[in-house]
């Protein structure tokens, strides 16, 4: 029996993309999946931006996408999460790949979620669902993140127990990591919610809130104070709109790069 061998396209670099290797794929289950690539050394960027990657569309022309960078701006790899969609003009193509294969990657990165884009603060919460949680993977991986914030919070909603990427590191709080295990052992928390399976939280993050579990273990902390909090968003457009009403009301000023704020969404992913 022949074995039929798919020949895939060599990329070829541009002015605005690099070519990268793909250097390991972990599917999470049938919805999602992660990879990391190689970092070209001239690639800067902070913890929290976005970049654009991508793969050769059938018009022969790169297909790109915006991504929140996952690993940390310290990282000799750069990895990213993303979603699967079976139609999806990119991840239909994305979900596929395997170590070895090429991979466009924007020279330059960008994006509001940064702390750059906030004003001091005790306490950073994170709060983010289903992908939405690649940009505070890198920022909870950044030594200077646990400089800057006394304790430093993540909240994660998604629909499934599988879709919790990354659950059991941050459960156990990055203590494999070289750079940030021993602050992170002191100062991180992780708030994981499922809402339609049977989980140990089984709400959305707004009765989190209200039912107060969002801040258990928390410095005795009961709710948001604009005074001392500083809160990052970044999934679904229901969720940012939601909370960004909700922090506005409550006193909280919208930050960016030119003129920090007590909260930030990233409003390159906002339609």
């Amino acid at each position: 029996m022949s074995v039929v061998t798919i020949e895939k396209p060599v990329l070829e670099p541009t002015g605005a993309l690099s070519v990268e290797t793909v250097l390991s794929v972990r599917h999470w289950n049938e919805h999602l999946f992660s990879f990391r690539i190689t970092r070209p050394a001239s690639f800067r960027f902070r913890s929290g931006e976005f970049v654009m990657i991508g793969l050769q569309g059938d018009n022969g022309k790169p297909l790109l996408r915006a991504y929140s960078v996952a690993s940390p701006s310290w990282d000799e790899e750069i990895e990213f999460l993303s979603i699967k969609v079976q139609d999806g003009p990119l991840t239909s193509k994305l979900q596929l790949i395997q170590p070895g294969d090429q991979i466009y990657l924007g020279r330059k990165p960008t994006g509001t979620l940064v702390t750059d884009a906030l004003l001091p603060g005790k306490r950073l919460f994170m709060l983010s669902t289903g992908t939405g949680l690649a940009p505070f993977l890198s920022l909870s991986r950044d030594p200077d993140v646990y400089e800057f914030y006394e304790e430093v919070v993540i909240v994660h909603s998604v629909r499934r127990v599988s879709d919790l990427a990354f659950h059991d590191e941050l459960a156990a709080k990055w203590q494999e990591d070289p750079l940030v295990a021993e602050q992170a052992g002191k100062q991180f928390h992780y708030v994981p919610t499922v809402t339609r399976e049977t989980f140990r939280n089984n709400v959305r993050i707004d009765a989190l809130i209200e039912n107060g579990k969002l801040f258990e273990g928390i410095s005795g902390v009961s709710k948001f104070d604009p005074e001392t909090d500083r809160v990052m968003m970044c999934g679904s457009m229901e969720m940012i709109k939601q909370f960004g009403a909700w922090f506005e009301e409550n006193g909280f000023a919208e930050g960016s790069n030119a003129a920090p704020g007590a909260y930030v969404i990233e409003r390159a992913f906002v339609g």
